[in-house]
Formats: C-alpha cells, structure tokens, sequence
C-alpha cells in the first residue's frame, strides 16, 4: 500500500508558525511525513522567508512523536557532506530514527552565485556529490577510523561519535530522474530512490531501469525503497479546485502527472502511482498555509487507497 506525506519548500515563504502547524497536522491527522526542500532562495522572484533546514529538523524530532521526515534534498554544494552526516546521524537519534537523509548534487544558479557557493560544470558537480555520498556512508557505517581522498572531500583518520543508534545510520536518499547519472549513483549507494513529477506509466519505466541498475551493483530490486515527490492540490468542491489553482496551468500540471482535483480525483492519481510500484508520495503542497487541503489529503484521500 502506498502512504502519503507532505513535501513544501522551506524557501517559499516557510515561517515557524507555518512550520509548526504544518507539523503538527501531519503528526495527528495520520500522514506518514513531513519533508522540506533545501535552499536559500528560489530560483526567481522575490526572497521569502526561508527557514533553516537543520534546525526545523530538530524541532520535528523534539516535538513528534511518529511522522518521518527529511530535506528533499540537501546539497553537497553548499551543505558540507561531514557536517550533514554528524547532524543527521544526531538528528536521527534524537528522534527515535525517523530521520531520511536526502542528499543531492546542487541545481540552482541564483542561490550559488548569490550566497558564494560554486555550483560547477555538470560533470564536475555529480563527482563533487558521489563523494559526498561516499563520506556520508562512510561516516554511518564505520565503527573504526576511516580515510578517503577525493577532488572535493576528505578524511583522515575520521571516525564519528556516538555511533549512530539505527545500524548504518539513517537511510540515504537520492532523488531525481536522470538515467546516466543520478540514477546510476542511487543504485550503488542509496537506501531510497525519489522520483520527480513522473506520471505512474514514467515512474513504472524508470522503476524497471533501476532494477536493471541495482542488479549490475549485485543488489536486489527489495533493496531499494521507491518513492515519489509530485504536485498535489486538493478541494472540496470543483469550485474549491478552481480557487486554489486559478494561477497555474492546471491542464499542463496534470499532463505531467500532478494530481489536482476533489478526494476522489487525487485519491486515483496516488493509487495509480501506488499501483506502479511507488511506497510513498511526498504531496508537494505549494500552499503553505493551505491547511484545509492537509486534512482533505487525510481524511478523504487516505481511507480511499489499498
């Protein structure tokens, strides 16, 4: 059965009452999680409010007791992998191993170039992050000492402590579409693979290549959690779709998968996803004070899906 959590973007205005409340509705209306992207800024337009992703993470997992969550995802670019592996190794334990590492190469220009960060030529980027993701495994696997010499990362001698209490440390997500890179690196290296905006036929051919993926890394299709992070906007009445939607092209949105519509219209979308083989959606809910639609999602979208 597929569950369902929420994603928002943590640069789009995310405020700690908006925070808190989002928190607390995923917590006691019986989603399975909250996720929050991980930028400065947006790629365009004004700057909002942007709240800092470690520290929001320290508050779910002070004050929940039951969703999971994590940053969908983190940039090695600009969020030093070490440092990543110490907090949410800490993060994790703090919160009774809820805690899901996502982890990403870095994308957008604005906020590189605004805040200092070099982003890199693409090529250059995906090395920068597979050893990223090597120092984060690193880091939660070894009991003993270790050492590792990259271009951009590097250890010596390196050993966390305390251990993380979860064996292995808290699962490692990487998400995104790509089949030749980002894909390939999630084969050999994740717990999780997210896909992105994928409608459930896509999701199901790219589900089939990881497969093929996993099998030449000498791992097994179970071995990889699958989820999905898409567009989700739900009304009570059509009226209420259309107020909520009345600036996005919604005809586009839904080409592309997003599911927007009444409970029983998002109820079929999740379950198609749920049918091609995704065990999670991460309901990106671009309102963040749309909190009507949070207890729709919940309590007549859920009890729709098997």
């Amino acid at each position: 059965m597929i569950d369902v959590a929420l994603m928002v973007e943590g640069q789009d205005g995310l405020t700690w009452p908006r925070w808190k409340a989002l928190a607390e509705a995923a917590e006691s209306l019986g989603l399975a999680g909250l996720y929050r992207s991980d930028h400065f800024s947006n790629p365009d337009g004004p700057y909002k409010d942007a709240l800092d992703p470690w520290i929001s993470f320290a508050y779910l997992a002070a004050t929940t007791e039951r969703i999971e969550f994590g940053p969908m995802v983190s940039p090695v670019s600009f969020r030093n992998p070490i440092e990543s592996a110490w907090r949410g190794a800490a993060v994790d334990d703090l919160s009774g191993g809820r805690f899901h590492m996502g982890l990403g190469a870095g994308w957008q220009e604005r906020e590189h170039r605004a805040f200092g960060f070099d982003l890199l030529e693409l090529k250059d980027r995906f090395v920068r992050f597979e050893e990223g993701v090597q120092v984060v495994k690193l880091l939660f696997e070894s009991d003993e000492p270790v050492s590792f010499e990259g271009a951009y990362f590097r250890l010596d001698d390196a050993l966390m402590l305390p251990r993380p209490s979860r064996a292995g440390g808290p699962p490692i997500v990487i998400g995104g579409n790509g089949e030749k890179r980002t894909m390939p690196l999630a084969a050999r290296y994740a717990d999780e693979w997210n896909a992105v905006f994928v409608t459930p036929d896509r999701f199901r051919e790219l589900s089939g290549h990881l497969d093929r993926l996993l099998a030449a890394e000498g791992r097994t299709p179970e071995a990889m959690r699958r989820t999905v992070m898409h567009r989700v906007t739900v009304g009570a009445t059509d009226a209420d779709v259309k107020r909520k939607t009345e600036d996005v092209d919604v005809a586009e949105l839904k080409s592309r998968g997003a599911m927007i519509g009444t409970p029983n219209d998002v109820a079929e979308g999740i379950q198609a996803l749920g049918d091609a083989g995704a065990q999670r959606l991460m309901a990106q809910m671009y309102d963040l004070t749309d909190l009507d639609g949070v207890e729709l999602l919940a309590t007549r979208v859920l009890p729709q899906l098997s």
